[in-house]
């Protein structure tokens, strides 16, 4: 955040005063390590499950609901308790949450991976979700804290490859694990491995995560943790089931009551701040307007990321027939080019770093286009998808992290838990949207079987990507156009 400590930012000497001091020199990498690390579990889990749901429904005999459970419970405790997690933060000090929320998880994973029936692992994966979101959002506020410069920029770019590899490897690695049959374990290693990294993060945690000053504490809005909770369920919890279950009547009835439960939210948020209390989510960030705008484009670029990854492999394996190592290994390359794009964004000429942003997502755009009309002739195949996928992430690293760096210099350090947990939210819910939106538009135009109607419908959702990222773009654009991005 900008240097500016009558407005609580951080002062030159990196003072948080939210929390903590930040780290000696000397320890900033080890603290970055700890906070990537169990960014990287949470990410890594929310994808895992996919990969092993057909080991899972044949170990433990799940009915289709119960296997939906087991992937949903999980995305909706994460989703749901993410602003919440970010305010626990504030209130209770972010090493504590942090450390609170890696020990929920770990414990939770031990409890998935011993789990002998389908209601204790939907029970084990909501509580892993329920760490998943007490530690996630002290991440970024953590880096937005302890670092600054420079620093800050490596450090998010650093983040930016976890958020990227932690999805992708918990396809690859997850398939693989469940492959193997490790000790005749079938899937159960995928969440057992949780728990000596784990418990390392934890021993190592205590010691490098730095103490929170003392000082008074923030009061907790219980209310709006309560209203925000509610909505968000209602919103999160027909969107992951409703396409399973063929969108039944109370879906429809849970996303209608979404709306007024939000706005109710809204409005007791604006009521306790008026009255001077601390609420659970400080609207006044939403006032920032690169903070506003850079939302919304990560908010479109997320819902084609997700939907792809979701897509893709579907088209590869059922429309094309690759096996599954295949659909899962051609990830890689994106994941490494948004790591790239992530870290050495801020290496582009001083002329042009300021519109980082949407030249990235006008990159991603770019790439969807190709492979829309590859995929229409036939040719998106062999060493070519890789490559197209490559310069997908490459724009979406660049255009990711350069929002990101832009919010640590345009919004008041004040507001570091608030963009934390909203950054986190947005990424989570949209995934959400992108997987259930353009997953039905997929699924609804293969319900035949063969190449010729998976080659299609990937075609239109690439072109509808194009559309989409497009948006982002000029998002992207609005919001650095506000203050611009300085030169590092």
């Amino acid at each position: 955040m900008r240097d500016r400590t009558a407005e609580g930012t951080t002062d030159r000497r990196g003072v948080d005063p939210v929390g903590a001091p930040p780290p000696h020199r000397g320890h900033r990498n080890g603290l970055l390590a700890v906070l990537l690390a169990g960014q990287f579990m949470a990410n890594m889990d929310g994808a895992i499950s996919n990969v092993a749901a057909p080991a899972i429904r044949a170990d433990l005999a799940a009915s289709d609901a119960q296997l939906a459970l087991v992937i949903a419970g999980y995305v909706l405790a994460y989703g749901t308790l993410l602003i919440t997690g970010a305010r626990l933060g504030q209130a209770r000090g972010h090493r504590a949450v942090y450390l609170l929320g890696l020990l929920i998880f770990t414990v939770a994973s031990l409890a998935c991976g011993l789990a002998g029936h389908p209601l204790v692992l939907i029970g084990a994966r909501m509580a892993q979700g329920v760490g998943a979101a007490l530690l996630v959002p002290q991440v970024l506020t953590g880096i937005m804290i302890s670092f600054d410069g420079a620093a800050r920029v490596r450090a998010l770019g650093a983040y930016a490859v976890v958020l990227a590899a932690g999805s992708v490897t918990g396809q690859v690695f997850g398939g693989l694990l469940v492959s193997a049959d490790l000790f005749g374990l079938s899937w159960r290693p995928a969440f057992l491995l949780n728990v000596p990294i784990g418990v390392v993060l934890l021993v190592t945690g205590i010691r490098l995560l730095p103490p929170p000053r003392p000082g008074p504490r923030h009061r907790l809005d219980v209310t709006g943790m309560v209203l925000l909770g509610s909505s968000m369920v209602l919103l999160i919890l027909p969107l992951v089931s409703g396409r399973e279950q063929g969108w039944p009547a109370w879906t429809w009835l849970c996303l209608a009551a979404s709306v007024p439960a939000f706005a109710f939210f809204l409005a007791g948020q604006r009521a306790g701040a008026a009255r001077g209390r601390q609420p659970l989510l400080n609207l006044e960030v939403l006032g920032v307007p690169a903070l506003a705008w850079g939302l919304l484009a990560i908010a479109v670029g997320q819902t084609t990321y997700a939907a792809m990854l979701f897509t893709l492999p579907l088209h590869l394996q059922e429309g094309l027939g690759h096996d599954a190592r295949y659909a899962g290994l051609v990830f890689a390359p994106w994941a490494a080019a948004f790591g790239v794009g992530g870290v050495h964004w801020h290496r582009l000429p001083s002329t042009v770093r300021h519109l980082a942003a949407p030249l990235g997502y006008g990159l991603l755009a770019g790439a969807y286009l190709i492979l829309g009309v590859l995929t229409s002739a036939g040719l998106a195949d062999g060493p070519v998808l890789p490559a197209v996928l490559a310069v997908a992430g490459l724009g979406l690293g660049v255009g990711f992290c350069a929002l990101i760096a832009s919010f640590g210099d345009t919004v008041p350090g004040r507001f570091a838990p608030d963009v934390s947990g909203l950054v986190s939210t947005v990424l989570q819910l949209f995934a959400v949207v992108g997987v259930t939106g353009f997953g039905s538009v997929y699924l609804g135009l293969t319900t035949t079987t063969g190449p010729a109607p998976s080659v299609r419908a990937h075609a239109l959702l690439c072109l509808l990507f194009t559309v989409t990222a497009l948006m982002a773009t000029i998002a992207a654009r609005r919001a650095t156009a506000v203050v611009p991005v300085p030169p590092t």
